[in-house]
Protein backbone atom coordinates (compact mmCIF):
# COMPACT_ATOMS: atom_id res chain seq x y z
CA UNK A 1 0.00 0.00 0.00
CA UNK A 2 1.10 3.17 -0.92
CA UNK A 3 0.71 5.36 2.78
CA UNK A 4 1.96 8.67 0.53
CA UNK A 5 5.37 9.27 1.52
CA UNK A 6 8.64 8.25 -0.20
CA UNK A 7 10.03 5.77 1.87
CA UNK A 8 8.09 5.13 5.19
CA UNK A 9 9.59 5.33 8.52
CA UNK A 10 6.90 4.64 11.29
CA UNK A 11 7.27 4.63 14.82
CA UNK A 12 3.95 4.12 17.28
CA UNK A 13 2.59 6.91 18.52
CA UNK A 14 0.97 5.21 22.12
CA UNK A 15 -1.87 7.31 23.92
CA UNK A 16 -2.63 7.31 27.39
CA UNK A 17 -1.77 3.64 27.86
CA UNK A 18 -2.02 4.62 31.68
CA UNK A 19 -3.32 3.15 34.79
CA UNK A 20 -5.46 5.87 34.93
CA UNK A 21 -7.15 5.01 32.34
CA UNK A 22 -6.46 0.86 32.01
CA UNK A 23 -6.07 0.06 35.80
CA UNK A 24 -9.66 -0.30 37.47
CA UNK A 25 -7.77 -0.57 40.99
CA UNK A 26 -6.58 3.05 40.61
CA UNK A 27 -8.45 4.49 37.26
CA UNK A 28 -9.84 7.70 37.73
CA UNK A 29 -11.47 7.81 34.08
CA UNK A 30 -11.50 3.96 33.64
CA UNK A 31 -12.17 2.34 30.10
CA UNK A 32 -14.64 -0.70 30.86
CA UNK A 33 -12.54 -3.59 32.97
CA UNK A 34 -12.94 -5.78 29.96
CA UNK A 35 -12.26 -3.26 27.28
CA UNK A 36 -9.34 -2.02 29.44
CA UNK A 37 -7.72 -5.98 29.30
CA UNK A 38 -8.45 -6.29 25.82
CA UNK A 39 -6.62 -3.02 24.97
CA UNK A 40 -3.70 -3.44 26.65
CA UNK A 41 -3.07 -7.11 25.46
CA UNK A 42 -3.64 -5.98 21.54
CA UNK A 43 -1.23 -3.34 22.28
CA UNK A 44 1.18 -5.94 23.72
CA UNK A 45 0.74 -8.21 21.15
CA UNK A 46 1.23 -5.43 18.31
CA UNK A 47 4.11 -3.33 20.50
CA UNK A 48 6.07 -6.71 20.62
CA UNK A 49 6.17 -7.11 16.94
CA UNK A 50 6.72 -3.54 16.71
CA UNK A 51 10.01 -3.60 18.64
CA UNK A 52 11.25 -6.94 16.65
CA UNK A 53 10.55 -4.87 13.05
CA UNK A 54 12.65 -2.33 14.63
CA UNK A 55 9.93 0.22 15.00
CA UNK A 56 10.27 2.78 17.94
CA UNK A 57 7.26 3.29 20.20
CA UNK A 58 6.84 6.76 21.87
CA UNK A 59 4.29 6.60 25.00
CA UNK A 60 2.44 10.17 25.43
CA UNK A 61 0.92 10.16 29.07
CA UNK A 62 -1.28 12.74 30.20
CA UNK A 63 -0.20 14.50 33.33
CA UNK A 64 -0.95 17.93 35.06
CA UNK A 65 0.38 19.90 38.02
CA UNK A 66 -2.68 21.12 39.14
CA UNK A 67 -6.45 21.67 38.75
CA UNK A 68 -5.75 24.70 37.26
CA UNK A 69 -4.08 23.33 33.85
CA UNK A 70 -7.67 21.06 33.75
CA UNK A 71 -10.03 23.93 34.53
CA UNK A 72 -8.49 26.51 32.15
CA UNK A 73 -10.49 24.17 29.37
CA UNK A 74 -13.82 25.68 29.22
CA UNK A 75 -15.73 22.76 28.62
CA UNK A 76 -14.00 20.71 30.71
CA UNK A 77 -14.71 22.40 33.89
CA UNK A 78 -18.53 21.67 33.38
CA UNK A 79 -18.45 18.10 33.12
CA UNK A 80 -18.00 18.05 37.17
CA UNK A 81 -21.62 19.81 37.38
CA UNK A 82 -22.74 16.33 35.52
CA UNK A 83 -22.73 12.84 36.57
CA UNK A 84 -23.67 11.26 33.77
CA UNK A 85 -20.57 12.64 31.88
CA UNK A 86 -18.07 10.47 31.13
CA UNK A 87 -15.62 12.90 31.78
CA UNK A 88 -16.61 13.71 35.39
CA UNK A 89 -13.70 12.91 37.24
CA UNK A 90 -11.56 15.46 34.44
CA UNK A 91 -9.98 17.46 37.76
CA UNK A 92 -8.99 14.79 39.31
CA UNK A 93 -7.50 12.86 36.41
CA UNK A 94 -3.42 12.24 36.69
CA UNK A 95 -2.54 14.75 38.64
CA UNK A 96 0.84 14.94 39.19
CA UNK A 97 1.77 12.02 41.57
CA UNK A 98 -1.36 10.03 41.32
CA UNK A 99 -0.53 5.89 40.50
CA UNK A 100 -2.69 6.95 37.33
CA UNK A 101 -0.47 8.78 35.89
CA UNK A 102 2.74 5.46 34.91
CA UNK A 103 2.29 3.63 32.10
CA UNK A 104 0.76 0.22 32.18
CA UNK A 105 4.11 -1.78 32.96
CA UNK A 106 2.92 -5.00 30.58
CA UNK A 107 3.29 -2.35 27.56
CA UNK A 108 6.35 -0.36 28.32
CA UNK A 109 10.09 -1.17 27.41
CA UNK A 110 13.25 0.65 28.51
CA UNK A 111 14.03 1.91 25.04
CA UNK A 112 10.57 3.19 24.45
CA UNK A 113 10.27 6.99 24.28
CA UNK A 114 8.01 8.93 26.62
CA UNK A 115 6.08 12.10 26.17
CA UNK A 116 4.57 12.94 29.82
CA UNK A 117 3.52 16.26 29.82
CA UNK A 118 0.60 16.01 27.19
CA UNK A 119 -2.69 18.30 29.09
CA UNK A 120 -5.11 18.06 25.92
CA UNK A 121 -6.82 15.57 23.26
CA UNK A 122 -4.20 16.30 21.30
CA UNK A 123 -0.90 15.12 21.55
CA UNK A 124 0.75 17.90 19.86
CA UNK A 125 -0.56 21.01 21.69
CA UNK A 126 1.94 21.98 24.58
CA UNK A 127 4.71 18.61 24.24
CA UNK A 128 7.81 18.37 22.23
CA UNK A 129 6.04 15.17 20.05
CA UNK A 130 6.62 16.97 16.79
CA UNK A 131 10.44 17.79 17.55
CA UNK A 132 11.05 14.02 19.07
CA UNK A 133 9.48 12.60 15.34
CA UNK A 134 11.22 14.66 13.41
CA UNK A 135 14.66 14.53 14.73
CA UNK A 136 14.42 10.79 14.56
CA UNK A 137 13.10 11.15 11.02
CA UNK A 138 9.59 9.58 11.50
CA UNK A 139 6.64 10.41 8.66
CA UNK A 140 4.12 7.44 9.08
CA UNK A 141 2.57 7.19 12.78
CA UNK A 142 0.65 4.16 13.84
CA UNK A 143 -2.06 5.42 16.08
CA UNK A 144 -2.82 3.38 19.52
CA UNK A 145 -4.42 3.82 22.99
CA UNK A 146 -7.44 5.59 24.88
CA UNK A 147 -10.03 7.55 24.16
CA UNK A 148 -10.81 6.94 20.22
CA UNK A 149 -13.05 9.41 20.01
CA UNK A 150 -10.86 12.39 21.67
CA UNK A 151 -7.27 12.26 22.23
CA UNK A 152 -6.66 9.53 19.16
CA UNK A 153 -9.07 11.46 17.00
CA UNK A 154 -7.79 14.45 17.98
CA UNK A 155 -4.29 13.71 17.22
CA UNK A 156 -4.20 11.86 14.21
CA UNK A 157 -6.16 15.05 12.74
CA UNK A 158 -3.79 17.06 13.84
CA UNK A 159 -0.94 14.74 11.94
CA UNK A 160 -3.02 14.75 9.28
CA UNK A 161 -2.72 18.64 8.91
CA UNK A 162 0.98 18.55 9.69
CA UNK A 163 1.58 15.87 6.82
CA UNK A 164 2.51 12.57 8.79
CA UNK A 165 0.89 9.38 7.15
CA UNK A 166 -1.28 8.32 9.70
CA UNK A 167 -2.39 4.98 10.55
CA UNK A 168 -4.89 3.83 13.14
CA UNK A 169 -4.14 0.35 14.80
CA UNK A 170 -8.25 -1.03 14.98
CA UNK A 171 -7.91 -3.35 17.75
CA UNK A 172 -5.36 -0.92 19.50
CA UNK A 173 -7.84 1.20 20.38
CA UNK A 174 -10.69 1.84 22.13
CA UNK A 175 -12.89 4.62 23.85
CA UNK A 176 -15.03 5.03 27.21
CA UNK A 177 -17.60 7.06 25.63
CA UNK A 178 -19.02 3.92 23.68
CA UNK A 179 -19.33 1.65 20.71
CA UNK A 180 -21.01 4.17 18.93
CA UNK A 181 -18.80 7.01 19.06
CA UNK A 182 -16.00 4.92 19.13
CA UNK A 183 -17.13 3.95 15.32
CA UNK A 184 -18.00 7.19 14.26
CA UNK A 185 -14.41 8.26 15.55
CA UNK A 186 -12.76 5.72 12.99
CA UNK A 187 -15.14 6.75 10.44
CA UNK A 188 -13.61 9.95 10.38
CA UNK A 189 -10.52 9.23 10.45
CA UNK A 190 -11.45 6.83 7.27
CA UNK A 191 -12.83 9.48 5.59
CA UNK A 192 -10.81 12.59 5.78
CA UNK A 193 -7.52 12.13 7.66
CA UNK A 194 -5.45 8.68 7.61
CA UNK A 195 -5.90 4.99 7.52
CA UNK A 196 -7.78 2.53 9.88
CA UNK A 197 -6.49 -1.16 9.84
CA UNK A 198 -5.75 -3.84 12.27
CA UNK A 199 -2.30 -3.97 13.17
CA UNK A 200 -0.58 -6.90 10.93
CA UNK A 201 -2.36 -5.42 8.35
CA UNK A 202 -0.19 -2.38 8.34
CA UNK A 203 3.34 -3.90 9.74
CA UNK A 204 3.01 -5.50 6.26
CA UNK A 205 2.44 -2.96 4.28
CA UNK A 206 5.15 -1.32 5.92
CA UNK A 207 7.31 -4.60 5.35
CA UNK A 208 6.40 -4.29 1.88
Amino acid sequence: MDFGVDTAKAAVIAIDLHRGHLDPSVATMPLEAEKAARVVENNRIFFDKCRAAGIPIVHLVTRYRDVAEIRSNPFWRTRADDPNASRKNVEHHNLDGMPGCNIMPELLHKDDMIVDTKKRYDCFVATDLDFTLRRHGINTLLMTGVNTSSCVLATSIRANVLDYATICIEECVDTMDGPVLHEAALTCLRAAFGWVMSGDEALGHLAG
